[in-house]
């Protein structure tokens, strides 16, 4: 296992807890020794705000350099982030490289039993600020569906887009009100792609051949719409 170790101090860090690059760095090698860590290598931004990580050019070289099996080793969490985000995002992928996370000051130590636990909720915690963005995003389309704007993608069938907002195609929505019927009736896809065909209905394109994957997908927005 290699420690790769990661210090940073900003102008105001160092006025804040007077935790030099030189003392983070004397407490990683500290670690190491302690574990029995042949191989140390550190990592240092000197003068960077922790607000972001995409502008540290020690700590991308330091997650870089982390492979499977090896520790990035911290003098706090603060240090490496002080953006949960951020912090979240690093420890994702540490979790996929099967590396371990250690935060000398939280005692976070995800090569023991415990800090593996620790970890874990980290992982959690990030599994549900991404569903937490999901939803945001579902809500959002949702409702710029209901106020009639498009959302992205083609022109959908039954409606014509001017100027980004969706307006009824009347010729079309009567081919949708015929779609529905038909389904409610228990017509198969297959079978109400026939008597579309056989009516010589056109699709968005200007054909006349369906498809049972389109007909699922307009009854799909249909009642979608309705339960919105």
């Amino acid at each position: 296992m290699k420690a790769i170790g990661y210090i940073r101090v900003s102008t105001q860090g160092q006025v804040e807890d007077g935790v030099s690059l030189d003392a983070q760095e004397a407490k990683v090698h500290a670690w190491a020794n302690l574990n029995n860590v042949s191989e140390v290598i550190v990592f240092r931004d000197e003068g960077i705000s922790g607000k972001r990580s995409d502008n540290r050019p020690g700590l991308e070289l330091a997650l870089k350099a982390v492979s499977k099996g090896d520790a990035l080793i911290c003098y706090s969490l603060s240090r490496l982030s002080r953006s949960t985000r951020d912090t979240l995002l690093i420890a994702d992928s540490l979790t996929k490289k099967e590396a371990d996370l250690v935060s000398l000051s939280e005692k976070i130590d995800t090569t023991t039993a415990a800090g593996k636990m620790v970890f874990r909720m980290l992982a959690v915690l990030s599994e549900f600020e991404r569903d937490q963005i999901s939803d945001r995003t579902r809500f959002a389309l949702a409702h710029k569906r209901e106020i009639g704007e498009k959302t992205g993608g083609s022109e959908p069938f039954g409606f014509n887009a001017i100027k980004g907002k969706l307006y009824d195609n009347a010729e079309e929505q009567k081919t949708i009100s015929l779609i529905l019927e038909l389904s409610g009736k228990g017509e198969s896809l297959r079978g109400i792609c026939r008597k579309l065909e056989d009516a010589k209905i056109t699709r968005k394109s200007g054909s006349t051949s369906w498809h049972p994957q389109t007909v699922a997908d307009i009854l799909k927005r249909e009642n979608t719409r309705k339960t919105a």
